[in-house]
């Protein structure tokens, strides 16, 4: 875990239980922190548990939830409703970004979508969405700093 020494709730990034990929979430903890957030970086193959405690410990602003491998869809399903189920997060904003599928633009990715938000999720982001995400961050630090 690597905490950056920003003051303040943290954003936290992690990847899924079944995704080991790295990169990405360096990227994105890079951003995040360009933006001016302070980050909580879980990395990769995160463990429901684990990602729970975390974020009801650190009470963070956003909660990232970063896939690469495609499966990550299976396992954002099943952790979103685990996180909106403690009172302490119930609130906080909880987006997903990348693969979020095995096969491609097989005409699934709007229904893959809506299954994210109903399982909990405020924002799917698509793989080519990421100047849309970090317009998003701009504007919660703009929030959060007024």
């Amino acid at each position: 875990m690597m905490m950056s020494p920003l003051s303040g709730e943290p954003v936290v990034i992690s990847g899924t239980s079944s995704d080991s990929h790295t990169w990405n979430l360096v990227y994105l903890q890079l951003l995040v922190r360009e933006i001016g957030h302070p980050v909580l970086n879980l990395g990769p193959c995160v463990p429901d548990d684990l990602l729970v405690a975390e974020c009801a410990r650190a009470r963070p602003r956003l909660v990232v939830i970063s896939t690469v491998n495609g499966h990550g869809f299976t396992d954002a399903v099943r952790v979103a409703p685990r996180l909106r189920a403690r009172p302490e997060l119930a609130g906080t904003p909880l987006v997903i970004g990348g693969k979020l599928g095995i096969h491609g633009d097989d005409g699934t990715a709007a229904a893959r979508r809506d299954q994210l938000l109903a399982a909990g999720f405020d924002r799917v982001y698509a793989e080519t969405e990421l100047a849309a995400f970090a317009d998003d961050l701009a504007q919660l630090r703009a929030r959060v700093a007024s």
